[in-house]
């Protein structure tokens, strides 16, 4: 299938994950750094090794490597969390509201019973952005 250019790789529950501890610590993290990040039971290495490759792959992190005689990688994320937000937020609208903000916006306000507190400071941001 080919990928509309507007489209972006997805993150699974795994990878969110791993990409919210790369945010939160913003700084390059080897993969050791990220198993200790994790509740236990941790991960094993090799589970996390292996979402590093898929996340180099579908280009949301990249690598270097320790100063010299360290043979560490550190990843580092190459999308900010507000980017892949926006990104993945205009795709559901797209995909699933026809490009709609008011049926986007609609659906949730009705599929999540907000209060009337709720929608009132949903209202005041809209009107202050």
């Amino acid at each position: 299938m080919i990928k509309n250019k507007k489209e972006i790789n997805t993150l699974t529950k795994a990878e969110m994950e791993i990409m919210n501890i790369l945010w939160d610590e913003a700084k390059p993290m080897s993969t050791h750094a990220i198993i200790e990040k994790y509740p236990e039971p941790k991960p094993a290495y090799s589970t996390i090794a292996t979402f590093m490759k898929i996340l180099t792959k579908k280009e949301f992190v990249s690598f270097r490597k320790g100063e010299e005689g360290d043979k560490t990688f550190y990843f580092y994320p190459l999308i900010t969390r507000v980017e892949y937000t926006r990104k993945f937020m205009s795709q559901v609208k797209s995909t699933f509201f026809g490009g709609s903000v008011k049926s986007l916006i609609s659906f949730f306000a009705k599929e999540e019973k907000l209060s009337d507190n709720d929608l009132q400071d949903i209202l005041s941001l809209i009107k202050n952005s």
